[in-house]
């Protein structure tokens, strides 16, 4: 891991990293006594496109006394494309705007081949990341696309607790992943989320086979998720990530 560059914002450390070719970026408590838990923020993809709403969603968490990172997706931002899943990626549209079911053969061609290589990668970052001085365990992750959350709480012993997402599509073969899933779960949905099967996701959901797991819905579209869910999902990551600790939760409005 490399980091590029460093910016000290209000009392947060901004530090823009590659590990090996993949951009990634760190924030971190300017000031620490101790190491702090860090959470993963997944997205879909396009660091500097989504970057008003990670920062929002780093800069909660780190008043709730965590590091929170993230990593570039494959195909996304600068990395090279994939011309599968560009043309995976249409059919989809297509479908959408059709108005017409998604084919699940679709949704295995784009989102599979994502997984497969996102993983590891977060896997690798996550390695990175936990043997920087300031960071250390339990380690959450929150966000989507929610395939690549699903197979991260299976396969990452070090994740303790998950915030997902329901804005994307999951290919129905990986509802035998989702049984794995044990550790704590807190699901958003949006219930007008033009671009989400929300089906499909209330599906997931009852598929899931952690005892503890909590689906807050609300009404809105995809980027429309208010205050108060984005400050549960912070309050629920504390409970998993910092039991016991009492402090001021903040959460984002948005994904």
């Amino acid at each position: 891991m490399h980091f590029t560059t460093e910016q000290h914002l209000d009392g947060v450390v901004v530090r823009r990293f590659s590990l090996v070719d993949i951009p990634g970026i760190l924030w971190a408590p300017g000031r620490a006594s101790a190491p702090v838990p860090l959470v993963l923020l997944g997205h879909p993809g396009g660091l500097d496109a989504m970057y008003p709403r990670l920062a929002a969603r780093a800069r909660a968490a780190v008043a709730d006394g965590f590091a929170a990172a993230t990593l570039e997706l494959p195909g996304a931002g600068d990395r090279p494309r994939s011309a599968a899943a560009d043309e995976a990626r249409a059919d989809l549209r297509r479908a959408i705007a059709a108005g017409g079911p998604v084919d699940d053969e679709i949704v295995e061609r784009l989102v599979r081949p994502l997984v497969d290589r996102a993983v590891p990668e977060w896997r690798a970052a996550l390695g990175a990341l936990l043997a920087l001085p300031g960071i250390g365990g339990p380690v959450g992750y929150s966000g989507g696309p929610i395939a690549i959350g699903v197979r991260l709480a299976v396969v990452e012993p070090r994740i303790a607790a998950t915030v997902l997402f329901a804005g994307s599509y999951v290919p129905r073969a990986m509802f035998d992943e989702a049984r794995r899933v044990t550790i704590p779960l807190h699901v958003l949905l949006q219930w007008d989320d033009e671009g989400n099967d929300r089906q499909l996701a209330l599906d997931l959901f009852d598929a899931f086979g952690s005892k503890e797991k909590t689906l807050h819905a609300n009404t809105g579209g995809h980027t429309g998720v208010p205050a108060f869910a984005g400050e549960a999902a912070g309050r629920f990551l504390a409970r998993h990530l910092r039991p016991g600790d009492q402090y001021a939760i903040g959460g984002g409005g948005s994904r």
